[in-house]
């Protein structure tokens, strides 16, 4: 009996320690779940301007001249490009490092004269005050879109990267009739579905306070939207990127590139398939 009660009171001992271990992970996870979502570089302004000279990028500032981010023209330029495009980057880095949209985008035939790129900065990125977060970012993606409306009638595009497809597919949830077409890439279907994946062994969809649903957000926008999709996203998974496109019943097109992962896209600017998402958005 007492070998028997020895053994009983081992085995309740390390079921309580790997409880108590799984609980403790649960909460960390809990309370550093902003650290793990958003991975923020920062920069002081002048440097970031040096930068963006030499790319050819001028400074984009609200009403109140703080800077929100970079822009391909000056905002009394006298002749402008035929449509804008607004970028809405990934969880890490800053706006300054998705200049590869821009190459893209103008390497097209006539692609300055078609496209004003704008890339989008969030609050605790780069020279940008504030912190990173869901509602934080949308509050002020938000603002920018609404002044970007103002006195402006050029057709807006929306491009959302990775966690940057929720702000552009919410912002067009919003604004479905003036939100022209939306590209994503490598997105994801929501948050928690991402979470998932990565956290099997958690009870993620319990414990996010953040929702990111991009499955949501497009039920309520028409399209057109446009899909590029990593084959082997290890971060996003490219499942969730064509399923996303699976059941969006709007008006939508894909590319998948199969051997790509989430940061090996082909983006280079003589890719084809610039060419075929330009036509899509444009032509609908």
């Amino acid at each position: 009996m007492s070998k028997q009660r020895t053994w009983q009171s081992w085995l309740l001992f390390l079921t309580t320690r790997a409880a108590l271990i799984y609980l403790g992970v649960m909460l960390l996870g809990a309370l550093l779940q902003r650290r793990l979502i958003y991975l923020p570089s920062r920069a002081k302004e002048e440097a970031l301007i040096r930068q963006a000279e030499s790319e050819k990028l001028y400074p984009w500032r609200d009403h109140g001249m703080k800077l929100i981010g970079w822009r391909t023209s000056l905002p009394d330029a006298v002749s402008r490009p035929r449509n804008r495009l607004v970028v809405f980057h990934g969880n890490a880095g800053y706006a300054l490092h998705r200049s590869y949209y821009v190459n893209g985008f103008h390497a097209l035939p006539e692609g300055p004269m078609t496209w004003e790129l704008y890339l989008f900065e969030y609050p605790g990125y780069g020279a940008r005050a504030g912190s990173p977060g869901e509602e934080s970012i949308m509050a002020a993606a938000r603002q920018s879109v609404r002044d970007l409306f103002q006195n402006d009638s050029r057709p807006l595009f929306l491009l959302g990267e990775s966690l940057g497809s929720s702000f552009a597919a919410r912002l067009a949830a919003e604004n479905p009739q003036s939100v022209s077409g939306l590209f994503l890439v490598t997105p994801m279907t929501s948050l928690a579905d991402v979470a998932s994946n990565h956290y099997w062994f958690l009870p993620v969809r319990l414990m996010l306070r953040e929702r990111h649903d991009v499955q949501a957000h497009l039920k309520t926008f028409p399209g057109p939207v446009a899909f590029l999709v990593a084959g082997r996203d290890e971060i996003m998974s490219g499942s969730l990127g064509q399923k996303l496109f699976e059941e969006y019943s709007g008006l939508k097109r894909i590319w998948i590139q199969p051997e790509a992962r989430h940061n090996t896209l082909d983006l280079s600017p003589a890719a084809q398939w610039w060419r075929e998402v330009e036509d899509f958005l444009k032509n609908q």
